[in-house]
């Protein structure tokens, strides 16, 4: 088995990735097209995008349309899903002493989720390696601009 890492992504990243008129797309796919990447969306990731995607906005797309793209990316070399099999204190837990809002709940999972599953969480986010701590600053990769 491989030693090198697998990548869980944050919804901002995978819908960067996705958007070829998103802010960050670029940052995103240059660290995407890495070769032998090894990646991951979860229930959230998906939902996250969905949501996105299909808001009453300019440059909505369909509930199909975006459907369509879940499935095209689920094509792409190194693509795993990760199913969320445990609740809220069981992933979160590590967590909870830097817990300080509502706006870190999706955050808290998904660093769970990576913790619990050995992969390393892909975010823009830059309160999340906070929310990690020095303990587990390795489950969590901060896409920056340079």
């Amino acid at each position: 088995m491989s030693k090198a890492p697998r990548y869980l992504l944050d919804v901002n990243v995978f819908v960067a990735l996705v958007s070829e008129d998103h802010i960050h797309h670029q940052i995103v796919t240059t660290w995407f097209n890495t070769p032998g990447l090894r990646w991951a969306i979860c229930p959230f990731t998906e939902a996250g995008f969905l949501r996105n995607a299909t808001a009453p906005r300019p440059g909505q797309i369909t509930m199909s349309e975006a459907t369509a793209v879940l499935a095209r990316m689920a094509q792409q070399p190194g693509y795993h899903y990760v199913p969320i099999a445990a609740d809220w204190p069981t992933l979160c837990s590590p967590f909870f002493t830097r817990l300080y809002g509502t706006k870190q709940v999706t955050d808290a999972y998904l660093l769970g989720l990576a913790l619990r599953e050995g992969f390393v969480l892909v975010t823009m986010d830059k309160a999340i390696p906070h929310l990690a701590g020095k303990e587990h600053a390795q489950h969590v990769l901060l896409l920056e601009e340079k």
